[in-house]
């Protein structure tokens, strides 16, 4: 079954140059808009994958990603990673979010939240002290003895084990 072909609307070139965009920078638009949404106008193609598909360097995708901006058929969106470092830029292109009808913000929470799992606080617990925590409060007194000698003897145990080998430090 052959795939179906897609189609991104875009203005006519003859449209672009009189508005005064580069004629240049229109292949850099056209491969912009293969990339982008065809609701939203989002897209975020590495600068390689255009310099690559266009023949071009990647600077003179970047030059012509510029000029695009300051005509207006794109905007730039900042990404930032966790931390607020600065990640890498999407694309929307602008001509796709008007004649779509789709003029919302294309990213509805704050970029410097949410990239990674919040994290759970967990329940509160009962004090921990001796195993009262565990059977009613007082109920073995005999129990908590019982569990701060072993709690002891634990703690001077490992002390023994860190030790070992320095005790011509400590002698």
């Amino acid at each position: 079954m052959p795939a179906k072909p897609k189609f991104t609307r875009i203005p006519k070139v003859e449209e672009l140059v009189g508005s005064g965009v580069p004629a240049e920078t229109i292949s850099t638009y056209c491969a912009l808009t293969d990339y982008a949404n065809n609701k939203t106008g989002i897209c975020w193609p590495k600068m390689e994958t255009l310099a690559k598909t266009l023949g071009r360097s990647v600077r003179t995708i970047q030059r012509h990603l510029h000029l695009l901006k300051e005509c207006g058929l794109i905007e730039f969106i900042e990404r930032r990673r966790h931390k607020g470092r600065f990640s890498s830029y999407l694309y929307r292109v602008l001509h796709i979010v008007q004649t779509t009808g789709h003029g919302r913000p294309a990213i509805k929470r704050d970029p410097n939240r949410g990239r990674t799992k919040r994290s759970v606080t967990p329940p509160i617990s009962p004090p921990n002290e001796g195993y009262n925590w565990l059977l009613d409060p007082g109920s073995d007194p005999q129990a908590d003895a019982e569990y701060e000698r072993d709690k002891e003897q634990r703690r001077k145990s490992a002390s023994k084990k860190r030790t070992e080998g320095y005790e011509w430090l400590f002698g």
